[in-house]
């Protein structure tokens, strides 16, 4: 078979820790023809880039001790028509986690002979170690003790030797391998049991933990059904949706899941787009709208056209996305991990220093002088023991991976472990206005017919104030609306909206000869009257609309769009501003009592506009009148300042700023934010930036708790062994259990904090 350069993908199964992740990763790198290779240990996937037949990588594998499940090229040359390695996998690992542990140690043949190791090392256990004082010795438990550590310890061993000839790397199965056949040497036949079936079913326990925080997000591929009944010729039928193309139309019956993103046609329901976005509450879908992959649809029946194929919709892409965060490394990962590399072999040469100076020097005993009396070869081994590193090394990934995992459980994006390390330094953020605290398109605001006598104004949940509906409130919205029909301008769409929630739009016939007034404005025939609609500028010299002229002054200079009407006379004005986020205010609010501070808005708008924005969200730093390239500049100054900085966007024209900020949040599902921003806000909100705030602060707590409590054990055991009290069995256990405690407790991220925006 001819080599060929490319980059392949490889799923690796049989790894317990990130150390058989390092061993893999150091094997296949050193392969002639390897450009490149890294695994990562959270998500088990091998890259290996270079000039190398598939079937050398798997043999590479294997010869380590592992094996792969699933070769799929990543990127095939440009000249290759060759399928992907399928065929490779036909020798897959048989130990894939499936069911209960018990099942899963069971699938495993390195574990299952643990656990008939385990059985036979209960009566060494029973009689030599717990109850001795019973006086009940037989050499048969001694041989059973030796039967059990060869059962249990042949992988172990077996993976050591491999790792020392192909890597020339000491691990932490050559610890425990030498520390078994030390204690057989020494006579401690029981503890050399059970030194190898507590370890070997200790590192199997941690990677069925690691393999669930790993899986935890696998259930977002599962929301998407994976067939759609889509209408054809007039017909029914039901298909697998990677058939359906661009266009198709699909029904989606009530308590359906959405099996496609798509465009609704015909139809209206609520639906529940929580798996999606976050968001708790049901959103109201009508025809024109956009839905999602995975959500549920509501009360209705809906129709509606495929915009996005299976490989590229929502769903798949959040897959992915999270995929490939889990291959990011935090620095706090890669800082254990390089310690790891070095920790090991300088933990043998502080044993043989154990086991060699103070009998050399200062005449202690070498060997166990009694039962009950240890002897420095004996404490050099268990300090071997001691001094396994698995607790420290998987405290950080399963930590990180349950955190990105949990926040794309409630629509949030975390793009990698370096990321959420940063957004827990975060003490400073940056907001764009137009399309982040706002919501980018302009909605009216207030109506001032000039026959009304209403003076007050109502608040509304966004932030904007709006006159309590009159006769002459209305037919001022009527006549506006009728010639802005016609016009495809933002304002225009603002008016028409305006006029349908007041139920006048269809009062007035559509305008005729409608025609812009050089961007002051439009004008058009209504029911043979010219009506114009204009701005403050355009009637400046127009004296008719003097009773409302200081309100309409005030309403420019407060940041507001005025438009006038008129149709012959003064008919009164509309004042449209783009509203407030729902949320923004309560996010900002939060924020501040998390101690971000400050919280600064960077937008292009008007001073005024901005101002009247800012207070209404509680702002008090803003800078306006920016330009892309100065928002950059006031990012990087406030990096200067406070070190940590967070720049929230809605990934259109934001990306330099995004990028010059330490760590770059963007709202929506838009391509421009999925693919410019650190982390993404799937739900449009900006709740769940403090929420998102919490969870990263609450992850690197974790794993400072993790790294302290693992490293805080292994002392108390060195001390213990140095001074004679501490056992080969009790010091693997121990870094058992520690191992086992800090995966479990990384492992609560995956549900708390809680996301409780909209709850309740």
């Amino acid at each position: 078979m001819t080599a060929q350069s490319t980059e392949l993908r490889y799923q690796i199964t049989g790894m317990d820790c990130a150390s058989c992740a390092r061993s893999v990763e150091s094997g296949v790198a050193k392969l002639d023809g390897v450009q490149s290779a890294a695994l990562n240990f959270t998500t088990g996937t091998l890259r290996v880039e270079g000039e190398i037949p598939p079937e050398r990588v798997v043999a590479r594998v294997r010869e380590l001790g592992y094996d792969v499940a699933e070769p799929a090229a990543a990127r095939q040359p440009a000249a290759s028509n060759e399928e992907p390695h399928s065929h490779l996998h036909e020798h897959a690992d048989e130990d894939q986690p499936a069911g209960s542990l018990l099942h899963y140690l069971w699938h495993r043949w390195d574990t299952r002979l643990a656990l008939i190791a385990a059985l036979l090392i209960i009566p060494g256990l029973l009689f030599d170690e717990l109850l001795p004082g019973l006086g009940i010795e037989t050499p048969a438990f001694a041989a059973m003790s030796v039967l059990a550590m060869m059962l249990a310890g042949y992988p172990i061993a077996r993976s050591a030797i491999r790792t020392l000839r192909v890597n020339h790397e000491i691990t932490i199965n050559l610890l425990m391998t030498i520390a078994a056949v030390g204690a057989v040497i020494i006579g401690a036949y029981t503890e050399a049991g059970l030194v190898m079936v507590l370890f070997a079913l200790g590192e199997a326990l941690e990677g069925y933990t690691a393999n669930r925080a790993r899986n935890a997000v696998s259930g977002l591929s599962a929301l998407a059904p994976s067939e759609a009944v889509v209408a054809r010729d007039g017909g029914e039928e039901r298909v697998p949706v990677s058939e359906l193309r661009l266009g198709d139309r699909i029904i989606v019956m009530p308590g359906e899941r959405l099996p496609m993103d798509g465009r609704v046609l015909i139809g209206a329901s609520a639906v529940d787009q929580a798996p999606i976005t976050g968001e708790s509450r049901l959103v109201d879908k009508t025809p024109g709208d956009e839905v999602f992959a995975g959500s549920i649809n509501g009360h209705g029946v809906l129709e509606v056209e495929v915009t996005h194929l299976a490989e590229d919709n929502t769903i798949s892409r959040m897959v992915s996305l999270v995929a490939e965060a889990q291959e990011r490394r935090a620095p706090a990962q890669r800082f254990v991990d390089r310690f790891a590399r070095v920790y090991t072999p300088a933990v043998i040469f502080v044993a043989l220093l154990v086991a060699i100076i103070p009998p050399l020097f200062f005449d202690a005993p070498f060997w166990n002088p009694s039962a009950t009396e240890q002897g420095w070869l004996y404490r050099a081994l268990a300090l071997l023991v001691v001094a396994c590193p698995c607790a420290l090394v998987i405290s950080t990934p399963v930590t990180l991976i349950s955190a990105i995992s949990n926040g794309a459980h409630n629509g949030i994006l975390i793009k990698g472990g370096a990321f959420l390390e940063e957004l827990s330094h975060v003490r400073a953020i940056a907001f764009d206005k137009t399309g982040t605290i706002t919501r980018g398109k302009p909605a009216v605001i207030s109506v001032h017919a000039a026959d009304c006598n209403e003076v007050s104004d109502r608040t509304q949940p966004d932030g904007g104030t709006t006159t309590p509906a009159c006769d002459a409130c209305d037919e001022l919205v009527a006549l506006a609306a009728a010639v802005e029909r016609r016009s495809e301008h933002p304002l225009a769409a603002a008016v028409v909206a305006e006029a349908t929630a007041r139920g006048v739009d269809e009062r007035y016939p559509a305008g005729e000869e409608v025609a812009a007034l050089a961007g002051r404005g439009i004008s058009g025939q209504v029911n043979g009257r010219t009506v114009t609609i204009g701005s403050h500028a355009y009637f400046e010299d127009d004296a008719t609309h003097d009773p409302h002229h200081a309100d309409i002054a005030g309403a420019d200079a407060a940041g507001l769009t005025t438009m006038i009407v008129n149709d012959g006379a003064y008919r009164g004005y509309i004042a449209l501003a783009d509203t407030l986020r729902e949320g923004s205010r309560e996010a900002m609010a939060e924020l501040s009592a998390l101690g971000v501070r400050p919280l600064v808005m960077l937008t292009g708008d008007h001073v005024a506009t901005a101002e009247r924005v800012a207070a209404d969200v509680g702002l008090t730093d803003v800078r306006a009148g920016l330009l892309p390239v100065d928002k950059v500049t006031a990012v990087e100054a406030l990096r200067a300042e406070h070190g940590h900085v967070a720049m929230v966007g809605d990934g259109i024209n934001d990306t330099p700023a995004l990028a010059a900020a330490s760590v770059g949040l963007a709202l929506g599902r838009t391509a421009q934010a999925l693919e410019t921003a650190d982390v993404v806000l799937l739900g449009d909100d900006l709740r769940q930036l403090p929420f998102v705030l919490r969870l990263a602060r609450a992850a690197m707590n974790t794993v400072r708790f993790n790294v302290a409590l693992s490293i805080g054990i292994k002392l108390v055991f060195f001390v213990l062994v140095l001074i004679g009290t501490g056992t080969m069995w009790m010091a693997v256990l121990a870094d058992v259990g520690t191992s086992l405690l800090v995966t479990a407790n990384g492992m609560r991220l995956l549900r708390r904090p809680r996301y409780e925006i909209g709850r309740g």
